[in-house]
């Protein structure tokens, strides 16, 4: 495994494991994370609309890794957005995990007073209850307002980020302003042919690999983090085990020019969505 440091000198995974999309059976979802820590898995990446932050923390107690040797990741949702419910929010995942500290808090959306959540999250991480804080979507204009105007520049920020949609433009500016990606999606969710592409296909032929674990080494060697999911064990082993080859330049250019240049998985400039961000509660 490798790792990066952000900005603030905290080392966090290179690769973790996504916790999105589990069954709605909490015994299933306390399973695969117990699965991912014995495999290997050390950052864990959760959040409030996930509603399984309680399998999770069940799953961080019984999986007998200390918790200083893991990393982890939950998100603050739309509902909650501004100052005071930001705090409330905390709390409430921290207690949901059975934590008494986070290493990365994020906004998981740039919608409502994310501003007011961002004061607020500055206040945690000054009082150590959160080791990093970040964002999630936030496209380039509004990474840079973000950037210029807080008092605490963002960790992290998590982003759609596969060979189908690599955002070359989003990933300057996060260089610009030292925001370290974070790749959510990055096996395309399974989705556009990613796993039967023959130009993916041929590269992993020629390394002895799967489709699968060149799409996550191309996104690492971007400098990019990745949280594959999967409840299969096995899985999860191929999709760590990414870090004894490197792909060529060559192979990295070919990858390259698979970009969509859009998403197709959603479209967060859509004002449908926006209202369907809006509508989707926590509590």
């Amino acid at each position: 495994m490798e790792f990066t440091t952000l900005n603030n000198g905290i080392k966090m995974p290179m690769e973790g494991f996504g916790a999105m999309l589990m069954s709605p059976d909490p015994a299933q979802t306390e399973k695969a994370v117990i699965d991912a820590i014995d495999i290997g898995y050390r950052l864990i990446d959760t959040a409030a609309i996930y509603m399984n932050e309680e399998a999770v923390g069940t799953a961080i107690k019984k999986c007998g890794v200390a918790r200083e040797e893991l990393f982890i990741t939950t998100k603050l949702w739309v509902q909650d957005a501004g100052y005071e419910e930001t705090k409330k929010a905390f709390q409430t995942s921290l207690d949901k995990l059975g934590l008494d500290y986070l290493d990365l808090y994020l906004i998981h959306q740039p919608h409502g007073d994310y501003y007011g959540s961002w004061r607020a999250m500055e206040e945690l991480y000054k009082e150590g209850k959160v080791k990093a804080i970040g964002v999630c979507n936030f496209y380039p204009e509004r990474l840079t307002d973000l950037c210029l105007t807080a008092e605490v520049k963002p960790a992290v920020n998590q982003v759609e980020l596969h060979p189908f949609f690599q955002q070359e433009n989003a990933l300057a500016t996060m260089k610009e302003f030292g925001v370290q990606p974070e790749a959510w999606g990055p096996l395309a969710e399974g989705n556009h042919g990613i796993f039967t592409n023959p130009i993916l296909t041929e590269i992993a032929g020629k390394y002895g690999k799967s489709v699968a674990q060149v799409v996550l080494r191309w996104n690492t060697q971007r400098g990019v983090m990745i949280i594959p999911k999967s409840v299969h064990r096995n899985r999860m082993e191929e999709n760590l085990e990414i870090w004894n080859f490197e792909l060529s330049q060559e192979d990295m250019d070919k990858i390259a020019k698979l970009d969509k240049g859009h998403s197709e998985i959603v479209d967060h400039s859509s004002p449908e969505f926006v209202k369907f961000l809006h509508s989707a509660k926590v509590h």
